[in-house]
């Protein structure tokens, strides 16, 4: 497994204050295995019928200036990470944090979701969405609010595909500082990969990381996969699942069992994109709807 591009941030997406200490112990994990660099992220968004829109972009710079030393003063920076700070102006959210990820060229990018469930066919929220689908990078989606007290064992759930890695690698960087276990999971439905993609997934956890975390695998003889990841993530602090490896729709990508277990599971739960798979139609098809 490559190992992360050691001269780039980690970004960090951050609309409040309330879950900014969460995000950035994630980020700061992930940031430990390269450039030791996490850069929180606000966007003040311009709308045309915005208060702002009248306003330049520098003027609402500055108007965010108080808000942003507020917000470092607060964060309790992760030990041996250097913590920056930018203001971005945009139309939207995920205009702005696409404009940072084209800008940094991070190692990754963390987002935050508040697990909530959304109608039609917004899975995270617009977002959110957005930045599954579009980001060049690999993503982390960190559900907050439901915060680890202590990590002891990370559970990664790997069912084969693109996103193995990406998994793999936040996994292996939580458990690390912690001195956590990482027990990797595969369920067997029935069509016999269950124990290859198990024990890639523990190679890519044992790539990911020097020195090596312990790593075991699992193999789940079961019919439904949602229910022994579920069942599973009883006995973790921390459960890291794969976002789906096929699908045109955001939420394929995203995933019916990674949604379906953040529901029925209490712990904090990661899902990772790898960046490599925007590159493909989905990312075309965004690059056309955008013009």
């Amino acid at each position: 497994m490559d190992p992360p591009r050691s001269g780039n941030p980690v970004l960090v997406a951050v609309d409040s204050l309330d879950h900014v200490q969460q995000l950035l112990r994630t980020a700061g994990d992930l940031a430990r295995l390269g450039a030791g660099t996490v850069r929180l992220v606000t966007v003040a968004v311009k709308a045309s019928d915005s208060p702002f829109s009248v306003l330049d972009d520098e003027t609402i710079v500055r108007e965010f200036a108080d808000p942003s030393h507020e917000l470092l003063e607060r964060a309790q920076t992760p030990e041996g990470v250097t913590v920056e700070r930018d203001v971005l102006v945009a139309r939207s959210a995920a205009k702005g944090l696409l404009g940072a990820v084209e800008e940094t060229d991070p190692a990754a990018l963390v987002v935050g979701w508040r697990g909530r469930s959304t109608p039609g066919d917004v899975v995270f929220g617009t977002t959110v969405d957005r930045l599954v689908e579009r980001a060049p990078c690999d993503l982390y989606v960190e559900r907050v609010g439901r915060e680890a007290n202590g990590v002891d064992s990370v559970l990664l759930a790997v069912a084969g595909g693109p996103h193995v890695e990406t998994a793999a690698r936040v996994a292996a960087a939580i458990a690390l500082p912690n001195q956590a276990s990482v027990t990797v999971l595969s369920v067997d439905t029935g069509d016999g990969d269950a124990a290859a993609f198990a024990e890639a997934g523990r190679a890519a956890v044992a790539a990911a990381v020097t020195p090596e975390v312990p790593v075991e695998t699992s193999v789940e003889a079961r019919d439904d996969v949602t229910d022994a990841v579920a069942e599973a993530a009883a006995a973790h602090d921390v459960v890291v699942l794969c976002a789906t490896r096929k699908g045109a729709l955001r939420r394929k990508i995203a995933g019916s069992v990674p949604r379906r277990v953040v529901d029925r599971t209490d712990q904090t739960v990661v899902l990772a994109r790898s960046g490599e798979s925007v590159s493909g139609p989905l990312h075309r098809l965004g690059e056309l709807l955008r013009r």
